[in-house]
């Protein structure tokens, strides 16, 4: 077969490259096969990678028995855990088109004839699938897989975000010091991706859907055998795909990625997967537009819930049945022929799957709601659009309208809750945090735990610019388009406004007249940009906005 890898490997013309890779041991049995690349995320700075050094080596196991030739590299990722509630969250978004780039350059500059993506995390992952698409070549996801839960805490098992609602409770005395300094060391109890239902797990779960990592593989836990054999498998079942040049686009096209728009509706996973979808569909020629994500969750029920709508977690889900389970309840909504990298449909995976465990995975017929776990909402508000997760929040605070307070960046807001400034009522207006006016478009979670923590959540909404983790609860939006940096409506509101949020009839309404609006709008200037140089100045100036996926826009 011709392989990419062997127009540059073969003699005479190409030998100075084998002698390249000859001085690291590489044979001539090695050189003849195809060259398969891994593609690792691992460091010691975030937990849901910590594992991968394991991962990858079973992995090279796997593409060896398959008869190809393992050649590892290295690819940044960032914790967005890290990062969060400080100037390093601007890097957070970013860095997933760092990491699309730099394996796209990594295959492309060796001609690899295949990649295996070793990353579990919120940007990475979706950095992967992005790269997969924009090379085509065969390409499959191997996931590290989530943390077990920590120690018991407000009626669940404990995760990270339960240290932010602790501090919450700490300000408004509802525990000790004593018991929330104890909280450091409980609530995540092994590596892995962080426990809940966040953006992490939610892309893993999006990628088994979609066809790109290996069936029921999205939510085995990191500590688990289980793991090292799916990634042996992974790296048999890359070798079989580019032998047959089944390239990511065979994959990753409409068909799939409704596929993963279902998934999402159904598991009610995080109000970052439209972001990241919108993203991927660009890469691989096939657009995801949020009217069409909205029309696919109105159509899709609701029938697994975990942490934050449910105590259960993602390896309690995995226990119940996992992403399989849901899929075989909703299969009568999906695309059954969709391709996967097992070799076989979707609807092939599924069978012989069993029922999920009903205190988690509800039939199609009795779901925990007829419409999906995401909505989108539109309005004065956001004329391009807006995300919101009902799944996370209360069916009571699903019509919400209170008076406006503006804050022109997160730590503002923060620092509001702490000093106990915000009342039942009032609607945060947290602007200035979009991909543009951020720069990087940060998460607003510390701001939506500590409200949690003092009480409020139930009786405040958060509306914003920037982002949520999925771990959020409470009433909130984001993702509002366009964003205040770029003169949307958001940048004109004025504290003691109303604000309306209405999800059932998805609308996001300010209560200020066109006319008003127009001659608040009128008198606005962009302010200067936070940051004028390297990496993040770059990325100010070409992302587009939340609504189209906030990717880098040359054209």
């Amino acid at each position: 077969m011709d392989f990419r890898s062997q127009r540059i490997l073969t003699r005479p013309r190409w030998s100075k490259v084998r002698a390249l890779f000859k001085s690291m041991g590489y044979s001539d049995t090695d050189l003849s096969r195809p060259l398969i690349g891994i593609a690792n995320s691992w460091n010691r700075l975030v937990p849901g990678h910590y594992n991968l050094r394991r991962v990858a080596e079973y992995t090279a196991q796997g593409i060896y028995q398959a008869g190809g030739t393992p050649v590892e590299f290295g690819v940044m990722a960032a914790c967005d855990g890290v990062a969060s509630a400080h100037e390093g969250g601007r890097y957070i978004l970013p860095s997933r088109e760092l990491i699309a780039g730099s394996i796209e350059a990594m295959v492309e500059a060796h001609r690899l004839d295949g990649v295996v993506m070793l990353g579990s995390c919120d940007k990475i992952v979706p950095g992967m699938l992005m790269a997969a698409a924009r090379l085509d070549v065969p390409a499959l996801l191997a996931v590290g897989g989530p943390a077990e839960g920590g120690c018991e805490f407000d009626g669940r098992a404990a995760d990270t975000t339960s240290i932010a609602e602790g501090l919450g409770m700490l300000k408004a005395g509802r525990i000790d010091e004593d018991a929330y300094n104890a909280l450091e060391d409980c609530v995540m109890p092994t590596c892995g991706s962080c426990s809940f239902l966040g953006t992490a797990n939610s892309m893993c779960c999006v990628a088994e859907a979609l066809g790109m990592c290996l069936p029921g593989t999205a939510t085995i836990p990191a500590v688990h055998a289980d793991r090292l054999r799916a990634a042996q498998e992974s790296g048999r079942r890359i070798v079989d795909l580019v032998r047959r040049g089944v390239g990511a686009r065979a994959i990753i096209n409409e068909k799939g990625l409704e596929n993963a728009i279902r998934l999402t509706a159904a598991i009610g996973a995080s109000t970052n997967v439209p972001l990241h979808l919108a993203a991927i569909g660009y890469e691989a020629g096939a657009p995801v537009s949020l009217a069409r994500f909205d029309e696919l969750c109105r159509q899709t029920p609701h029938i697994a819930k975990m942490n934050p709508a449910a105590a259960a977690n993602v390896p309690d889900f995995h226990r119940a049945g996992g992403v399989p389970a849901v899929l075989k309840e909703i299969i009568s909504l999906l695309n059954g022929d969709a391709f996967t990298v097992s070799g076989k449909t979707l609807a092939e995976n599924l069978s012989g799957v069993s029922d999920g465990r009903r205190e988690v995975i509800r039939p199609l017929a009795d779901p925990w709601s007829a419409s999906g776990g995401l909505a989108v909402l539109t309005g004065n508000l956001a004329p391009e659009t807006a995300m919101t997760k009902p799944a996370a929040i209360a069916p009571d605070m699903h019509v919400f309208e209170g008076a406006a307070r503006c804050f022109d960046d997160e730590e503002a807001a923060n620092q509001a809750i702490f000093d106990d400034a915000i009342r039942p009522g009032d609607v945060l207006v947290i602007r200035y945090e979009g991909p543009k006016g951020g720069p990087g478009m940060r998460e607003m979670a510390t701001a939506m735990k500590l409200l949690y923590g003092k009480g409020l959540a139930l009786k405040t909404a958060v509306v914003t610019d920037g982002r949520f983790s999925g771990t959020n609860n409470g009433c909130f939006v984001g993702h509002v388009s366009p964003e205040a940096a770029e003169g949307g409506p958001i940048a004109a509101v004025r504290d003691g406004d109303a604000i309306r949020i209405d999800i059932p009839g998805r609308s996001l309404h300010l209560a200020v007249d066109e006319a008003e609006m127009a001659a608040r709008l009128s008198q606005w200037r962009r302010p200067p940009r936070r940051i004028d140089r390297g990496y993040l100045a770059l990325y100010s100036r070409l992302a587009s906005s939340a609504a189209e996926g906030a990717i880098l826009k040359t054209d």
